[in-house]
């Protein structure tokens, strides 16, 4: 079984985590008597679970897949295959909102956007630095309030439409500078310009956050609420339809 070793190698000193999964396949070590003396198992086809404290990372997790490949355990495989594919479409998702952000902006959005590594602490750091960086720059670059509430608008349009759904980190980055705007600025903005489409996609999307019917209820003021749902009986997707039908944008003003 030295193959088998080979493949099983680790980096010393632990990845200092351990990953939530139940991992798969579990790689059972028996003695010459038979007896249990080792239970690893395998996580996102780069780590071993059961060794030490907490996880280790493989010298070379595709050629453990291979080898479990070979002899019929594909599953490795098939994750492996997945999770690339999951991760060239968050590339691509990542570099749309890159590609939408105003063109003095882009630096900054480039450190928001740089995806977590293993040490969150230290991500979380460096994410809170940037989007305070973002933050000043859309301030200096837009001084107008109207100017910079449009801007921000379309720039969080561009992940209402996204398939993957949800949103990422630095989607809510936007949406957090949005929401530190005076709300009745963001709706002036709104009122006093014809809004382009995906500045009206991001104000569908902010409008129905938690984050803004929680501290504004549903309520929005006319004619903004019939241009919000004629832009969604029109061109809305299901997300954009489902809140509409579950009344995001209220006609009532509450008591």
């Amino acid at each position: 079984m030295t193959d088998l070793a080979r493949v099983l190698a680790i980096v010393d000193g632990g990845t200092g985590d351990r990953c939530l999964c139940n991992g798969w396949p579990t790689i059972m070590v028996h003695d010459a008597k038979g007896e249990l003396i080792a239970c690893w198992t395998l996580h996102h086809q780069t780590g071993l679970r059961g060794i030490g404290d907490c996880d280790a990372d493989l010298r070379d997790g595709p050629a453990l897949t291979q080898w479990l490949t070979v002899r019929g355990l594909t599953g490795s495989r098939k994750e492996q295959k997945e999770l690339a594919l999951q991760e060239a479409q968050g590339d691509r998702r990542r570099l749309r909102w890159l590609q939408a952000a105003p063109a003095a902006l882009r630096d900054a959005a480039t450190q928001v956007s740089n995806p977590p590594g293993r040490d969150l602490d230290a991500w979380s750091d460096r994410l809170r630095d940037a989007e305070a960086r973002l933050a000043a720059l859309v301030q200096d670059g837009y001084p107008d309030g109207n100017e910079r509430i449009r801007v921000l608008l379309a720039w969080a349009g561009t992940s209402a439409r996204e398939s993957t759904g949800g949103l990422m980190w630095y989607d809510t980055a936007v949406q957090q500078l949005l929401l530190a705007e005076d709300p009745d600025l963001i709706l002036t903005a709104l009122a006093t310009t014809s809004p382009s489409p995906v500045q009206l996609d991001g104000a569908v999307q902010f409008f129905s956050s938690p984050e803004w019917t929680g501290a504004y209820g549903r309520y929005l003021p006319e004619p903004l609420r019939s241009m919000l749902v004629g832009h969604i009986q029109a061109d809305g997707t299901d997300p954009m339809r489902f809140r509409l039908h579950h009344g995001y944008y209220g006609a009532e003003q509450p008591a």
